[in-house]
């Protein structure tokens, strides 16, 4: 044991004398330690107080022997030698096997010891090995590779992705050929909890439509990050008269491209039968209903070129009639959606024929 200038130090530190602009966080860094280990060698300290010539105790490298195969570890306030094993997936009697001299009940914060990194199992079908370097983790593997973090996880069962061993030899997937889905279908990739079943549901086919685009795909064996193909609505053939195709883009639903072509959301369903709203694919074709101008007012009726600002209230009083005569005069038009330069049928004045 140090005894410097009435200064105590315990075995396995030494002394050391305060100079200006130290603090513990500095001291840890210069010595390769850590601020637990400082504060635990000196439990008398205020580490918010240091003077300069006070001397505290600076914990030594106690480094066990040559690490051949194995990784160097500093030991932390908490740790025992059972928590350490199974964060790093070692038996216990390997981890003491690395450390000779060790003993198990006297670990000290500061202290470093040998973790014993196993030879690398040979990795599956489609993955090839990888060897962790320093700062690696889990998602940036992940990333770097172009694989999901499921599928990593996945490739790997017995790894602690929160205990990643510099030299350890991990499984990365390899990303598998590339998939080329026939007409009418696009490309997916299977995410954690999906099921043929939920995905039929979610893009309006079924599970017979995606196995048969799928040959050789086992529904009970999906895997993340795999790429399937999943079926699309097929544009229709030709769309029935008063409509025209319309191709869905990003960010379309039937209401916006109802109030877009001035009809109803129920007049589109009705264009496309089979359509699922909640469910548009862009690129896929559907059918807008379009607004025909009347071919010709009945005898006691005037065509009407719609403005801004007009409702079926505001013109049946300019023309002095009634909301429900112009609805007979109109059928199809939808008073709460006139636009612009749509022409509609009005009554014609019985006392003269202003031109409005």
């Amino acid at each position: 044991m140090y005894n410097f200038m009435g200064r105590q130090c315990p075995p396995n530190t030494a002394p050391y004398t305060i100079r200006p602009g130290d603090t513990f966080f500095a001291l840890a860094q210069r010595f390769n330690t850590t601020v637990p280990a400082l504060i635990a060698a000196n439990p008398t300290v205020n580490p918010n107080f240091l003077q300069v010539g006070q001397v505290i105790c600076i914990p030594g490298q106690v480094t066990p022997a040559p690490c051949p195969g194995g990784n160097l570890y500093t030991i932390r306030p908490g740790d025992t030698l059972f928590a350490i094993s199974r964060r790093f997936n070692v038996s216990l009697d390997d981890l003491l096997d690395a450390n000779p001299g060790i003993d198990p009940n006297m670990l000290m914060v500061g202290q470093r010891i040998c973790i014993p990194v196993g030879e690398p199992g040979e990795c599956p079908e489609n993955t090839q090995p990888y060897t962790i370097r320093a700062g690696d983790t889990f998602f940036s593997i992940a990333q770097r590779f172009n694989v999901s973090l499921e599928a990593l996880i996945a490739a790997n069962p017995d790894v602690n992705p929160d205990a990643l061993l510099v030299g350890q030899v991990i499984c990365i997937p390899r990303p598998g050929p590339p998939v080329t889905c026939p007409p009418n279908s696009r490309q997916y990739t299977i995410r954690s909890g999906d099921t043929l079943f939920a995905l039929a549901n979610r893009f309006n086919t079924t599970v017979d439509a995606i196995l048969q685009i799928n040959p050789g795909i086992d529904p009970n064996a999906l895997r993340v990050g795999q790429i399937i193909c999943i079926p699309t609505a097929e544009p229709p053939d030709e769309c029935p008269a008063n409509t025209r195709p319309y191709t869905i883009r990003s960010g379309d639903t039937l209401f916006a491209l109802a109030n877009r072509f001035n009809t109803t959301v129920e007049a589109i369903v009705d264009a496309n039968p089979g359509i699922d709203p909640n469910n548009l694919q862009i690129g896929q074709v559907i059918c807008i209903p379009t607004t025909e101008p009347p071919d010709e007012c009945p005898a006691n009726a005037r065509p009407y070129t719609i403005r801004s600002g007009d409702t079926f209230f505001s013109i049946a009083r300019r023309f002095n009639t009634t909301v429900n005569a112009l609805r007979r005069l109109n059928p199809g038009v939808d008073p709460n959606n006139l636009q612009i330069g749509q022409v509609i049928c009005v009554p014609r004045r019985t006392s003269e024929d202003n031109n409005d």
